[in-house]
């Protein structure tokens, strides 16, 4: 692709190319969309006797192996809880630093998920994230807008309430301006309001370190998803974890996720 940015695309030319791997599960049992809660890093940092932003830092390994794994066995979209509207009460320090990763991430990253047909997505309010994060953010989804592979959405100042509220508000205003009328709106038109709006159904939700919770992630997106539990903290999750987490939901009985 032409980017006009000759550093870049030097870079593109020079990024890993991932080769394709046989899913461990049929294509009838493989999920298309699969979201993980990212949890564990601060758990694991002080396991290991450092402080919470090496776990982030540590963190940025298993992104990595779980999108290229994504990408070769042909999922079809990937979400990451990166950010919740819920992390603004950490530490600012520990908040300036996730988003100097983040940075970082979208910057470095950005060649090789080119060179592999990687479309990077988001999702949330990510107008109030810093400027110089946001801008990297854009850029890196115009460079990939037109990929056709693994859709990887970004979950970024994200809560599934205010997404729902967001939704019912648009909805509402359209009723407000005679639009739409209350009975025009079902589950079909509430779905393609969502932030996930053109996104495969969600199929398997992945939380790690062991906590069962939710957290204000893809509520109404989970109504019908398996949920995975693992006690292997974020920063340790390989490509071998998911595709456990994979093969476990090929067992699930797929009849009770349209029910």
């Amino acid at each position: 692709m032409s980017t006009s940015d000759p550093k870049l695309e030097a870079a593109i030319a020079a990024a890993a190319h991932w080769p394709t791997l046989s899913a461990p599960v049929s294509s009838a049992r493989m999920p298309h969309h699969i979201a993980i809660i990212m949890d564990g890093n601060g758990r694991w940092a002080t396991q290991q006797g450092m402080i919470r932003i090496n776990g982030h830092q540590a963190g940025v390994n298993a992104v990595r192996a779980v999108t290229r794994y994504c990408g070769q066995v042909h999922v079809e979209a990937l979400t990451l809880f990166a950010f919740s509207t819920e992390n603004w009460k950490r530490p600012k320090a520990e908040i300036k630093f996730l988003f100097r990763l983040l940075k970082r991430y979208l910057v470095d990253e950005r060649p090789e998920l080119i060179a592999n047909n990687v479309r990077l997505t988001s999702i949330g309010n990510v107008a109030a994230l810093p400027e110089d994060v946001c801008r990297e953010l854009h850029r890196t989804e115009e460079l990939t807008r037109k990929n056709s592979g693994l859709n990887l959405c970004l979950a970024l100042n994200y809560g599934a309430h205010d997404e729902i509220l967001d939704v019912a508000k648009k909805l509402a205003g359209r009723v407000a301006r005679g639009e739409l009328k209350p009975a025009d709106i079902d589950e079909n038109m509430f779905e393609s309001t969502l932030f996930t709006a053109g996104m495969p159904p969600l199929d398997l939700l992945i939380r790690t370190a062991g906590e069962r919770r939710l957290s204000n992630f893809l509520l109404w997106q989970a109504c019908r998803a398996e949920f995975y539990v693992t006690p292997v903290c974020w920063p340790e999750f390989k490509d071998a974890d998911l595709e456990k987490a994979i093969i476990d939901f090929s067992k699930r009985d797929s009849s009770k996720r349209t029910s």
